[in-house]
């Protein structure tokens, strides 16, 4: 559908492509997060001794295998959101709300990067992928007239539902790998 100024409509780059641009992020977080969850957990419980005891535990205890199976899940409700995005040129709330976790997400990547003052899993692409992307997807949309309004609280319930989504893709994992609580080991475990 043409929108009043006669631009063209959205097309499968703009929805598509948040599977696509996030695909990409995922690779670098599959390449590097246990690795470096396994170096950096001690330095980090060390620097940050206020940070509850049981958050670098459930850290320690996220194995390759469960964080895999973790990325999966959450490409189920990327690919799904893009596919609402695709099917509906881009006016799907499930898509706008998803593009823009997205692109916050890249955001808390980068604060994350400042705070340990050094790399951090997903702060490369970050920068060159998802923050660019996320920024030319709303423009698109915008140009196309169907970007919604953003308002405060829409950016905070999209934040709430990355959030949500990534617990409950690791739940779903820890339940399909078959591996132990935030008090039981698992092969990842700092040694």
């Amino acid at each position: 559908m043409v929108n009043p100024a006669g631009d063209d409509k959205v097309g499968a780059a703009v929805t598509l492509g948040l599977l696509a641009a996030w695909a990409l992020h995922d690779a670098e977080e599959l390449a590097t997060v246990p690795g470096w969850l396994r170096r950096e957990l001690p330095a980090l419980r060390e620097r940050f001794p206020s940070v509850p005891e049981a958050v670098w535990r459930r850290a320690g205890s996220v194995g390759g295998r469960e964080f895999t199976v973790a990325v999966g899940v959450m490409a189920a409700v990327v690919a799904s959101a893009s596919a609402a995005g695709r099917r509906t040129d881009g006016r799907s709330a499930a898509y706008q709300t998803a593009l823009n976790a997205f692109g916050l997400h890249g955001l808390v990547h980068l604060a994350q990067a400042g705070l340990v003052r050094g790399y951090t899993p997903g702060s490369v692409t970050s920068p060159l992928v998802v923050v660019p992307f996320t920024l030319w997807a709303r423009h698109r949309l915008r140009r196309a007239g169907v970007l919604r309004p953003t308002r405060p609280r829409d950016l905070v319930r999209g934040v709430g539902l990355a959030g949500a989504a990534v617990v409950v893709s690791h739940v779903v994992a820890r339940r399909l790998t078959g591996a132990t609580g935030a008090t039981g080991a698992t092969s990842a475990r700092p040694r």
